[in-house]
């Protein structure tokens, strides 16, 4: 049944084929004839029955030819045909007393198919007169489920001979059928015909009775009468509902199902007629489905939402009542079953399941099971597990576990817990809906340790599970002899080990249980043996216990000395002293920086460009001294760099020379005051001074030997202006000869620190030029190092090369 449905009645006809030919009840029918009998007598025959109906059931009957019986075909009332034997002449018993034929019974076929049967008359002597019934037809009607003896009918034929050739005799026709003689029965002397069985209407309506009347006397002739019997309806059935489903008793409707979706199909019927089979039904209950009737079946159609979390179960209850009187009901319950949608996965009733598992287990062991529900029904709640594909090391997890369908987890190896410790998987519970669902929860699988290893010895090495060691014959009490290490892969107590003696000469040597050092526990004198046997054994805890030994062979040595040797050396303390001197070194390093750089910072404030004046002293001589015309290039000895008088903390001076004069000129170059930071646009101007000017003689004239400028032109221009080439600065020959003069005339050097340097022009001293020149050369040497060695920033101050 599908959502939408159209009803359609469809009545099939089944058409009968003639495969049946008629056949008689017997082989041989046996009628007694009175040779008084008079033409046109009758005697019904007992018909052939034909299992086909309509044309091709029996349509006439024949006999064979002859001149004193013939045959009259009957209809009766349920359409079937009798014979009736009728004589047509006179008999004579005397001429003849037995006849022989044949009745030929014929259905409609094409052709027709033909039963016979052998008749046998038997021409008896007669009797005069013969019984006659009032009726040759009689019409009754009796009500269904009449008692039995109810009367039904009193017949009465009527015989004018006297004694027992009038004493009439009544029963059925030999071929009335036996379901009449079970519903009827005769009274043989009063012809009271009475209920003898059940009337159901349902089951026959008409019962048509053949009745013979025959006296007793010598060749009676019978009389034949029919009597109908109608069964009259009454309301003794009460409706019957059928469901047309594969399951009468419940049904199952989704609860998606929209309205007007059918779930059953229902056939309401009722036996008796008339009012008293009109049926009406209804749906008892308010329930969210209603009954649709049709001309001969109903159905029942959803009427509302359905909600399988609020209800999942309806009981619904039919109830059909016919038009009779007294009405009669007929209930039926139906059970409506409402399905769930598979909108629920399953559900781990934990997210994380985990086992202990002793290791070197049995594959195919039972590890765990898992388990996961859904709440929806049928197919959509039931729950199939697998394995999440995965890898476990580098290999397919289905070869360390499987799964079957109840969520039993088995083991498919044997784990080693120093291989495997612990590892996870992941199982996928799907429920088997359209579409279907899954959820997932992991499964942490843990390899415990069994005491499956046994214990190796790493040291001392052994040679056939023997080792050698020399010890000084001299070695004293507590002298380690060796240290016997062995390794176990088992885990705690497995892995723990204990290091014993067993056998050997053990009361000269002692053992560390934990830590295997083999230790002397006395003196070897001169006259002691030179070799001695132990045999070690390394014990683990586990339960079984599981050990190993070595057998050590100790000689004593006169060649080795008593000290002890040293024991192994450990890398990690030597690791941890190498990383801390490298950050020990690093913090010294990092500390000298810092000290070295703020100590550099101070200087670099000190020596300030805006706190020096660079001071030209130029070779001189006195008024009548030539020039020399030999040029000399500029070298530090020429350029002497000075603290001035006067800090000027926020102003920057910067000098530079362009030429060399033979002078006898002390210049000060004092640059214009510029803020610090700020850029230079314009020109820079350079005082010059001589010496007798400053010493309060203004009117000392001196010769300015810059050719093509006036006195007030700048010798150098800075910050836009293109400097003067310094390197080919030249300078007369007579500056090497007049250097000692030139010592004296600087009258006015200050060093470093600002303090006056005297020279032997202005106070006596007992030094000579020479002397005077290495003192002050080496002030000048160093200041002016300073100076070009000094680091300025470009945008405050530029220097040039030399």
């Amino acid at each position: 049944m599908s959502n939408s449905m159209e009803i359609c009645v469809i009545k099939v006809e089944i058409e009968d084929l003639n495969d049946n030919a008629p056949r008689f009840p017997t082989s041989h029918i046996d009628i007694e004839i009175s040779e008084n009998a008079s033409p046109g007598t009758r005697f019904p025959l007992e018909g052939a029955s034909d299992p086909d109906s309509g044309i091709f059931g029996v349509q006439s009957y024949s006999i064979t030819p002859n001149e004193l019986f013939g045959l009259e075909i009957k209809t009766r009332g349920d359409g079937s045909k009798i014979a009736e034997l009728v004589v047509q002449k006179s008999l004579d018993r005397e001429t003849q007393a037995h006849y022989t034929y044949e009745i030929s019974a014929e259905d409609g076929g094409d052709p027709p198919k033909i039963g016979a049967v052998q008749l046998n008359i038997k021409v008896i002597d007669s009797n005069d007169n013969n019984p006659v019934f009032d009726e040759p037809v009689y019409t009754v009607n009796v009500m269904e489920n009449s008692p039995i003896n109810t009367l039904v009918i009193d017949l009465n034929a009527t015989d004018p001979d006297e004694g027992t050739n009038g004493e009439v005799v009544y029963s059925f026709n030999s071929y009335v059928t036996e379901k009449t003689r079970d519903a009827f029965k005769i009274d043989p002397r009063t012809g009271i015909i009475t209920v003898n069985g059940v009337l159901d209407y349902e089951t026959t309506q008409i019962y048509e009775i053949d009745v013979q009347a025959k006296d007793l006397g010598p060749n009676s002739i019978p009389a034949h009468c029919k009597v109908t019997v109608n069964v009259m309806d009454t309301n003794d059935n009460p409706p019957v509902i059928s469901l047309l489903s594969l399951n009468t008793e419940m049904v199952e409707v989704s609860e998606n199902a929209q309205r007007g979706y059918v779930i059953a199909l229902v056939r309401v019927s009722d036996k008796d007629s008339g009012a008293n089979g009109k049926v009406q039904c209804r749906l008892q209950g308010n329930v969210p489905f209603r009954l649709q009737e049709y001309e001969s079946f109903s159905t029942i159609l959803v009427d509302g939402r359905l909600d399988r979390e609020q209800k999942d179960t309806y009981n619904l209850t039919i109830q059909a009542e016919d038009s009779g009187i007294p009405p009669l009901r007929a209930t039926k319950s139906l059970v409506v079953k409402v399905t769930d949608e598979n909108d629920n996965p399953p559900h781990f009733l934990k997210p994380h399941y985990q086992e202990m598992v002793m290791e070197n287990n049995l594959p195919g062991s039972c590890l765990l099971a898992v388990s996961a529900e859904d709440p929806d029904l049928g197919m959509n709640g039931t729950v199939s597990y697998s394995i999440v594909p995965g890898e476990i090391k580098h290999m397919d997890v289905n070869t360390y576990v499987s799964i079957n369908p109840s969520g039993r987890i088995y083991s498919m190896r044997s784990f080693d817990h120093e291989y495997t410790r612990t590892f996870d998987f992941k199982v996928l519970a799907r429920d088997n809906g359209n579409p279907s669902l899954s959820s997932n929860a992991t499964v942490r699988i843990v390899v415990l340790d069994v005491n499956d290893n046994t214990p190796v010895m790493t040291n001392p090495p052994l040679v056939n599970g023997t080792a050698e060691v020399s010890i000084p014959r001299n070695a004293g009490v507590g002298y380690m002899v060796t240290q016997v290490k062995a390794d176990d892969y088992d885990e705690g107590e497995n892995g723990r080990l204990t290091y014993t003696i067993s056998e050997g000469d053990r009361a000269f040597f002692e053992i560390d249980q934990v830590n295997g050092e083999v230790r002397s526990t006395r003196m070897f004198g001169e006259n002691a043996k030179s070799t001695y046997e132990i045999t070690v054994v390394a014990r683990d805890h586990g339960k079984p216990s599981l050990s190993a030994s070595a057998y050590i062979v100790v000689y004593l040595s006169p060649d080795l000395n008593a000290q002890e040797p040293i024991g192994p050396v450990n890398l990690s303390l030597i690791f941890i002293i190498a990383l801390g001197s490298i950050a020990a070194i690093l913090f010294v390093t990092m500390i000298f920086v810092a000290v070295k750089c703020k100590r550099d910072n101070k200087e670099i404030r000190t020596y300030n460009c805006s706190f020096f004046y660079l001071r030209r002293v130029a070779e001189y001589s006195y008024g009548n001294q030539k020039k020399s015309s030999k040029k000399k290039k500029l070298s530090k000895n020429d350029i002497r760099l000075v603290p001035r008088d006067v800090e000027e903390t926020d102003k920057m001076n910067v000098v530079s020379c362009s030429s060399l004069t033979s002078s006898l000129n002390y210049f000060d170059y004092h640059q214009q005051s510029l803020p610090l930071g700020c850029r230079r646009s314009e020109s820079t101007f350079l005082n010059v001074e001589n010496q007798n000017s400053r010493n309060a003689a203004p009117n000392h004239g001196y010769q300015h030997p810059f050719t093509g400028q006036g006195h007030q032109q700048p010798d150098l221009i800075i910050n836009g202006m293109p400097l003067p080439e310094t390197e080919n600065y030249s300078i007369d020959s007579s500056y090497v000869n007049s250097r000692a003069h030139l010592i004296k005339s600087t009258s006015t050097f200050k060093d470093l620190e600002g303090n006056s340097l005297k020279d032997s022009g202005h106070e006596e001293s007992d030094q000579t030029d020479s002397e005077h020149d290495v003192q002050r050369g080496h002030y000048v040497d160093t200041a002016v190092n300073d100076v070009l060695n000094m680091t300025v920033p470009p945008n405050v101050c530029q220097l040039p090369d030399q």
